[in-house]
């Protein structure tokens, strides 16, 4: 409390933004993101930091390993966050910038380094040790952060709203719509493209701001890929300038206990679908075994139905289900998972 407290003050003198940028891979957010690093201290004699995913989190995050992909990869994304947070704690209590607890000294030294070499922190004296401080910057001088990712689901971007509202900042959203097709094509002309299958899945999964029925997501533009160039920079500059003016209060929505009994509720929905998936899996292997799959494939069905099940859990975890909270997100994942347990199934039958 007495953190939050100090926040309230010290964010009264300098104002933050927190900007999510969100859509598809290659739909043209890095491009945005690098015009805005540029654009808004020249145009607004606004502060401005990127801080792009991929460049924070690193490439083993996404590589085979004994941990499963999705919980490494959530991690990394939490320390990031862990690492933002600090820093915008630092900037409030005006003290040293130290390691923050809970996060790795490898993913604190890439946090380091990004703000460094974007003039937020004053080259480290000799005595400093592993502390840094924040460059002087004039204390009216707004700025911005702003966050690179896909962000394809509503609950990442609630994460950044909550941090917003705890500090009391400023947030916003802008999400670019791009054809799935268009998005292939300019990812495989990259130097290092992702699988196409990884962006058609992501595709199948993103999540737009509804803000109709999200008041969190109230400031939001989504704009089509092709919109984002220099005539449609008044309305994104419009965007940041007006929620600049409007920070987030920390009694907008009262979530806490609202928080909580979600948690207990996603807690229980997975493990709801936890047990039909299981069943499913259960009854798809005696299909199979009646159809005379051979033993040596069983296996591998099995192995092939264990990973799908994992990958619909994690959906359910990462928070998919916000969609549409008016239906049962239970017999929803249920309902797909059993398609494509089924489709798996066939495969095998049919060989």
């Amino acid at each position: 409390e007495a953190l939050a407290m100090e926040a309230r003050a010290a964010c009264g003198r300098r104002r933050v933004g927190l900007c999510v940028l969100c859509g598809l891979p290659a739909a043209g957010k890095s491009s945005l993101a690098r015009g805005l690093r540029l654009l808004l201290p020249r145009r607004r004699r606004w502060d401005c930091a990127l801080l792009a995913y991929d460049e924070l989190i690193p490439p083993e995050a996404f590589a085979p390993g004994l941990v499963p992909l999705p919980s490494r990869w959530k991690s990394h994304r939490q320390e990031v966050l862990r690492c933002l947070e600090h820093f915008l704690q630092a900037l409030t209590s005006g003290g040293p910038l130290s390691a923050p607890a809970g996060c790795s000294e490898a993913a604190w030294e890439r946090f380091i380094a990004c703000c460094r070499g974007q003039g937020l922190l004053s080259s480290p004296a000799p005595e400093a040790g592993d502390c840094h401080y924040l460059a002087n910057a004039a204390a009216s001088r707004p700025l911005y952060f702003i966050l690179d990712d896909n962000f394809y689901y509503q609950s990442m971007r609630y994460e950044v709203y909550q941090l917003a509202r705890k500090y009391s900042l400023s947030f916003c959203q802008i999400f670019l719509e791009c054809p799935l097709e268009q998005c292939l094509q300019r990812n495989r002309l990259r130097s290092d493209p992702l699988p196409d299958e990884t962006i058609s899945q992501m595709a199948r999964k993103i999540e737009m701001p509804d803000l109709d029925n999200n008041a969190w997501e109230k400031n939001s533009l989504i704009l089509k890929s092709s919109e984002c160039a220099l005539e449609y920079n008044l309305q994104i500059i419009d965007l940041l300038a007006n929620v600049l003016e409007n920070p987030v209060k920390q009694n907008e929505e009262n979530t806490e206990q609202k928080e909580v009994d979600r948690a207990i509720c996603s807690a229980s929905t997975v493990h709801q679908a936890d047990k039909t998936c299981r069943r499913i899996i259960s009854q798809a292997m005696k299909d199979a075994k009646d159809k005379n799959v051979h033993p040596s494939e069983m296996k591998s069905l099995a192995e092939e139905l264990n990973k799908l099940k994992a990958e619909f859990l994690e959906d359910l975890r990462q928070g998919s289900h916000l969609k549409s909270q008016s239906s049962d997100p239970v017999t929803s994942v249920t309902s797909s998972f059993q398609y494509e347990a089924t489709t798996i199934v066939n495969k095998y039958i049919l060989r």
